[in-house]
């Protein structure tokens, strides 16, 4: 699981806040150590989220109308299991019985 930069900035406040208020110096050590690790993540999330909103963009701006919903009855573009490849007749034979 992605987690997002906003929580990882909430995580990194709520470990600020408790070496902020915390009397014993071990304790808020920990915290900030906490709280630098949880900034760090929020910019890796930054940077992931920058980059699915860039692949996002591309295969929008590559095929628009997939982006408008105006793709036609052709479905041959698309595939339950895109690890495969698709079935053609010529695999089944002519007029071969795939029951």
């Amino acid at each position: 699981m992605q987690l997002s930069a906003k929580f990882c900035r909430a995580q990194a406040a709520h470990h600020r806040s408790i070496a902020a208020g915390a009397p014993l110096n071990n304790v808020k050590g920990v915290a900030l150590l906490a709280a630098a690790a949880w900034a760090k993540e929020a910019q890796a999330a930054d940077h992931r989220e920058k980059r699915r909103a860039g692949v996002k963009l591309q295969a929008v701006l590559a095929a628009p109308g997939l982006a408008s919903g105006s793709v036609g009855t052709d479905d041959s573009l698309f595939s339950e299991n895109p690890d495969r490849g698709f079935v053609t007749a010529s695999m089944w034979g002519e007029g071969a019985d795939t029951t």
